[in-house]
């Protein structure tokens, strides 16, 4: 019954990181951080908040990987226009 519930969770877990935004994220795990370092929480919720950062911390690795890729796009679309214009 626990394995059913842990893939509830994750299933859950993976469409909420889905519909983050990078500034949710990070915001989140600004938050995440602050706890941990504060202390004063159980183990079982240090754990918990960890994982979650862990989570938080991929939203917005995806979210800078994808910026960089358009960045590189449109900057090796600019290089590619300016080639042509010399090239006339």
């Amino acid at each position: 019954m626990s394995s059913r519930a842990d893939e509830q969770s994750a299933g859950a877990t993976e469409a909420g990181r889905a519909m983050l935004g990078y500034e949710q994220a990070r915001d989140e795990l600004i938050e995440v951080v602050r706890r941990l370092e504060a202390g004063g929480t159980s183990l079982e919720e240090s754990l918990a908040l960890w994982e979650r950062g862990e989570e938080l911390a991929k939203v917005c690795r995806r979210w800078l990987e994808g910026a960089r890729k358009r960045l590189d796009a449109a900057l090796a679309e600019e290089d590619e226009e300016s080639g042509e214009n010399t090239a006339q």
